[in-house]
């Protein structure tokens, strides 16, 4: 276990005083986010209250929740007895590994699986930033570089020093990283649009009457931009590769609803009816999952201005379903009408 776990343990048992020190892989995040990762399983709420009420200390004065921690500061956090409130402590998360694209003493680059979330929350104990933190006791700095939603397969970046995760997030805002996706959709690609379709509809997020977020074009939006290239196309559905121009909360997923080519698998924007369909067990073709991943990145490497490009295969489940949906083209193209 890390240090950070150490600490963790300490502060949910409700020992003692804990006092800090910040080194270089702590510098720079926000004091609100340094808690909520040291005091795992500690309702966000309960974080606030004790920064609000001084409980928290950086050099012995108070400070608020968007301080940046500057390398040698020490930080007072207060024990933290949830069990004496009533509060469910988290479960640590397990362990996990997943398939590595590429590691130097810099970058992380794996290949997320389909169902994984990319971080705990809502609902979710864990993702695959606390369970790789957990695999790596010794590492002393992991983050997310950028995110992918739950349902999305593929290529994601983690940062193993804040060098790399300001360089990487700088190339993000600069729009310098070319990121591609594979997307299967259900519907007909318009013979007017040719091999290329962008789509610049502004995005505007909101919850639904269940407090649940969504997204939908909407001219008080914020500016949107994607680009999809059509790979392959069948009756009825189409493989296109998505390019992100910009990046908005379900981008892809939205601006393909839009232009009426839903997701196949899409809980949240797809075509509900067919989704069921897809998942019986023999549909043919058959598919379990969001038709979404992640399969190229190229980037400039933040600290030794090496161009890198990282790939991830289509999955099998995905890679079976354009299988089946050539056969089935296969199929109907052989038992067409015969010359009598």
């Amino acid at each position: 276990m890390n240090e950070l776990g150490k600490i963790s343990q300490k502060l949910v048992a409700g020992d003692q005083v804990s006092m800090i020190q910040v080194d270089e892989g702590i510098a720079g995040q926000r004091i609100d986010n340094f808690l909520l990762r040291v005091c795992k399983g500690v309702p966000k709420s309960h974080i606030y209250r004790i920064l609000r009420s001084g409980e928290v200390r950086v050099n012995k004065g108070r400070v608020d929740a968007k301080y940046r921690l500057v390398s040698g500061d020490i930080v007072r956090v207060p024990p933290v007895r949830v069990a004496e409130r009533g509060v469910e402590v988290a479960l640590a998360a397990p362990p996990a590994r997943f398939e590595v694209l590429f590691e130097d003493e810099y970058l992380l680059i794996i290949d997320k699986p389909a169902g994984v979330a990319v971080h705990g929350g809502s609902g979710i104990a864990f993702g695959v930033i606390e369970q790789m933190r957990e695999a790596r006791p010794l590492g002393k700095f992991l983050e997310l570089v950028h995110r992918l939603d739950r349902e999305t397969s593929g290529v994601l970046m983690l940062a193993k020093k804040r060098a790399a995760l300001v360089g990487l997030h700088e190339q993000i805002r600069e729009n310098r990283i070319d990121k591609r996706y594979y997307a299967c959709v259900h519907g007909n690609w318009r013979g007017d649009w040719g091999r290329r379709r962008a789509v610049k509809e502004p995005l505007h997020k909101y919850l639904t009457a269940d407090g649940e977020r969504r997204v939908r074009v909407d001219p008080e939006g914020l500016p949107s931009h994607t680009v999809f290239n059509l790979v392959e196309r069948w009756p009825d559905y189409a493989l296109v590769e998505a390019e992100l121009k910009t990046g908005r909360t379900h981008q892809i997923r939205v601006h393909l609803a839009h232009l009426g080519l839903p997701i196949v698998g899409d809980a949240k924007y797809g075509d509900f009816a067919l989704n069921k369909a897809l998942a019986r067990a023999d549909a043919r073709p058959g598919l379990k999952r969001m038709f979404l991943h992640a399969h190229r990145l190229r980037l400039t490497h933040p600290v030794t201005g090496e161009p890198l490009t990282f790939e991830a295969s289509l999955p099998d489940d995905c890679r079976r379903f354009i299988d089946q949906l050539n056969a089935v083209r296969d199929e109907a193209q052989h038992d067409g009408p015969t010359a009598i």
